[in-house]
């Protein structure tokens, strides 16, 4: 009587080719498209007025799935008498989500 072999070896094979194909690069207009999603996001997320990119956005790993990105803008509250301002704008790649906070000590 024959036995049946198992299909495991050959998936397991499969599964670890897959693995270690190479990562295909985005194209630069998907990476035009992200730089454009993190900037608005993050200026919508902003505090401050006249938000503006203060450089290119960093990019995270994979592992991580952030972007950071620098802004600078005026603060609106009056007491601030329309003090610069900067804020660090974490960027979630995968939800779109930005989250800011300030940032004053970085870059002087």
């Amino acid at each position: 009587m024959k036995h049946a072999r198992s299909p495991m070896p050959l998936v397991a094979a499969f599964a670890l080719a897959a693995m270690a194909a190479p990562a295909w690069a985005a194209s630069p207009g998907a990476w035009k498209q992200h730089d454009k999603a993190v900037l608005k996001a993050c200026t919508e997320a902003s505090q401050l007025k006249g938000t503006k990119a203060v450089g290119r956005p960093a990019l995270f790993s994979d592992d991580v799935g952030h972007t950071a990105l620098l802004l600078q803008g005026r603060y609106p509250q009056k007491h601030m008498k329309n003090r610069l301002g900067r804020e660090l704008c974490l960027f979630e790649r995968r939800s779109g989500t930005a989250h800011v906070t300030e940032a004053d000590a970085f870059g002087r």
